[in-house]
């Protein structure tokens, strides 16, 4: 049986994508399956993984017919698993070696559903430490006594998909699969999912995975309209969190969330193309008003007023019934 599936999805990242090979053959053993998804990239990427597919032990090659984003790419390498365990990369960034061999044993070790690791952000040549915001290491505990508390940062903040390690369980029980389409936040929905739904975790201090930031390809360095599915991402936070049995708890935190992170947005609007502005505009203020008024008004009176303020002057927008209703 393979013990470990590592899903790893490419696109137009000929630039990058050897040394992330480079760093799974470091890491290859005789039950670790890799499989690598081209999303149509249309660079030189393509030959790279052709190449990757006949050299590297346990790579499976997958090609999409048509570009489908990151959760999808990362869904077709869920379906096609074999592992006892699943894990995820992106194309772009790279491991330590030996990294995959240390995570199987931590996560057989603790028994759990999941584990959540720390990570190395790269931008440039420097190099930063980003740790699990969850303070318990090693010690197995229930997801959702890791959501809260709202006005600090927990464990569903910390969204990595690529920074844990995850039992075939989640996948039987339809809980580790992405929300297709989504191409951007797509790890905010279903790391809520994880955390509300599943039944054991653990943090532990693994270093091992080193993520690339400020690629130019990247899309969060690229202020187009697909920036803008961080609406469609929260939304389905908040609509699935509000038929959670303890929403009163859990709403609070995520109602926040979604503003912070709107509020993010719309205080770099410059970066964005006037056509994509205007609709981050038109779609945050329909935003705010599908959100439980009496819930916002609590969160925007405990933000910084600088946030508040922009998301209040948001609110009172007059907006269209079509964008309410998007």
């Amino acid at each position: 049986m393979v013990k470990l599936s590592v899903i790893v999805p490419f696109y137009n990242v000929q630039q990058y994508a050897p040394d992330t090979l480079k760093s799974l053959r470091a890491n290859t053993r005789d039950d670790f399956e890799f499989i690598l998804v081209d999303d149509c990239s249309r660079d030189g990427t393509p030959d790279i993984l052709a190449r990757a597919e006949r050299e590297l032990p346990g790579a499976v090659l997958v090609r999409h017919e048509e570009n489908g984003g990151l959760a999808t790419a990362r869904n077709t390498g869920i379906d096609r698993a074999r592992g006892e365990y699943l894990t995820f990369l992106d194309g772009d960034d790279w491991l330590a070696p030996g990294y995959y061999d240390q995570l199987v044993g931590a996560i057989e070790g603790l028994g759990c559903d999941f584990l959540r690791t720390d990570h190395v952000q790269c931008t440039g040549r420097a190099r930063a430490v980003h740790r699990v915001p969850h303070g318990r290491r090693g010690v197995v505990m229930k997801p959702r006594e890791a959501i809260l508390p709202a006005d600090r940062s927990t464990s569903v903040d910390y969204a990595y998909a690529w920074a844990g390690i995850y039992h075939r369980r989640l996948v039987d029980r339809g809980l580790l699969h992405f929300t297709h389409g989504l191409r951007t936040a797509e790890d905010r929905p279903w790391i809520w999912k994880l955390h509300r739904e599943a039944e054991s975790f653990a943090a532990v201090g693994l270093l091992g995975v080193f993520y690339r930031r400020g690629v130019a390809s990247s899309l969060t360095q690229i202020g187009d309209v697909r920036q803008l599915d961080f609406i469609r991402a929260f939304d389905q936070v908040i609509e699935e969190t509000a038929l959670d049995p303890e929403a009163d708890k859990l709403l609070p935190k995520a109602v926040r969330t979604y503003c912070a992170i709107m509020a993010h947005h719309l205080g770099s609007i410059e970066r964005f193309e006037p056509a994509v502005a205007r609709k981050l505009r038109s779609l945050s203020s329909a935003a705010l008003k599908r959100m439980p008024q009496d819930l916002l008004a609590e969160v925007m009176d405990t933000m910084d007023s600088q946030r508040a303020s922009r998301l209040r002057r948001l609110r009172r927008r007059p907006v269209s019934a079509r964008t309410v209703a998007a």
